[in-house]
């Protein structure tokens, strides 16, 4: 278990409420499009779970929500994120934050990128078990044919993600 305290708060974004769990030291633990942390707290490794979570200030991880969803797509890239699993899971969620703002990804090509190609449903499965939403931007990863796949805090969000990412690249 955990030792110190964490964070949480929800921010209001376009997308609907987003909400962080981060720690003593600022990496986010748990977030996603969410008003409630109960619903976060689940998704946290139990060796990273903290052993009290207070309503708080976001510091720089809330200034990077408000820019991102304000267009600034680069503020999430340096926010510290701290997730455990298994070496594959941590080593796919690390390079899902190399996939470009509107260059989303297949899952097969996402597989690709972690240099296991036929590691297909591994690929997705570190999708699924992504606690920091946004920061790991599993949203980045579509089905073969384009279309959206699934997404732990719903289609329209994650439309509304793809959308985002991909008009400010058109206005550039």
């Amino acid at each position: 278990m955990g030792t110190a305290t964490a964070v949480r708060g929800t921010r209001d974004t376009p997308a609907g409420p987003f909400t962080a769990v981060v720690d003593a030291e600022g990496y986010v633990l748990a977030s996603g499009w969410t008003a409630s942390a109960e619903d976060l707290l689940p998704l946290i490794h139990e060796s990273l779970a903290p052993t009290e979570v207070v309503d708080g200030d976001l510091g720089p991880v809330g200034e990077a929500i408000d820019r991102y969803h304000a267009g600034d797509l680069s503020a999430i890239d340096a926010v510290r994120v701290r997730q455990r699993s298994g070496e594959y899971r941590e080593h796919a969620w690390d390079v899902l934050r190399t996939v470009p703002a509107g260059a989303p990804v297949t899952y097969t090509g996402y597989a690709e990128k972690t240099g296991r190609p036929a590691a297909v449903r591994a690929a997705a499965g570190a999708c699924a078990h992504n606690a920091a939403a946004l920061f790991v931007p599993c949203h980045r990863v579509l089905r073969t044919d384009g279309s959206l796949g699934g997404f732990r805090w719903g289609l329209p969000v994650k439309r509304w993600l793809l959308d985002h990412e991909s008009a400010d690249l058109r206005l550039s």
